[in-house]
């Protein structure tokens, strides 16, 4: 199993795929697009932490600027019906610290704006990656409200997620609109101006 690969970046593709050469060997690794940013440009000396994936009809490696980030990545694969790509999806938008306060605050909203995954989803991995995650080390993200300020807002937004799922709009578009809303703690207001956009985006 490869942990690490230490060598030269000789490329990195639009898709966030890496080509590292290490000991005259080329080997691709998949990564976020951030974590693909962080190594530089193609001739940069990089380490790169690996999980090594193996399959009978495959073998693919997944790299991470760190080894948190890769720790989060192997918790969020051991949890149900999470795959690689959709393991690479949420640290493309969560990093770890990030994910962890999503989770100790049960934050289903946040979870969600990851494209892919809806309030049901979201809900069964809180409950999972909760036993998984090393939640008591958890640090806020400087962008993250306090706890106190997480109540009536979060929750209103998630009812609204849950709603709107319900009514059969895809995760796409309810991400969509929910930055266009204002801030409030009436979900039902919340709900009708939602409808109204979303029905004048159709329109």
């Amino acid at each position: 199993m490869i942990g690490s690969l230490r060598g030269e970046l000789l490329s990195r593709s639009l898709d966030a795929e890496l080509v590292v050469e290490a000991a005259g060997v080329g080997y691709r690794v998949q990564a976020t697009p951030q974590t693909a940013a962080a190594f530089g440009s193609p001739g940069s000396e990089v380490f790169v932490h690996i999980c090594h994936i193996i399959r009978e009809d495959a073998q693919t490696l997944y790299g991470f600027a760190t080894l948190d980030e890769r720790r989060a990545f192997e918790v969020l694969i051991s949890a149900h019906g999470v795959g690689p790509s959709l393991a690479l999806a949420i640290l493309a938008v969560h990093d770890p610290d990030a994910l962890r306060w999503a989770v100790a605050s049960e934050d289903i909203d946040k979870l969600c704006m990851v494209p892919g995954v809806g309030p049901k989803t979201a809900a069964r991995m809180l409950v999972e990656l909760k036993t998984r995650l090393d939640l008591p080390e958890v640090k806020a993200p400087a962008t993250a409200p306090r706890a106190t300020e997480l109540t009536a807002f979060d929750s209103a937004r998630s009812d609204l997620r849950a709603a709107l799922d319900g009514l059969g709009y895809s995760t796409e578009e309810i991400n969509g609109v929910l930055p266009e809303l204002p801030e409030s703690d009436d979900a039902g207001a919340l709900l009708r101006e939602a409808l109204q956009r979303l029905s004048g985006a159709a329109a």
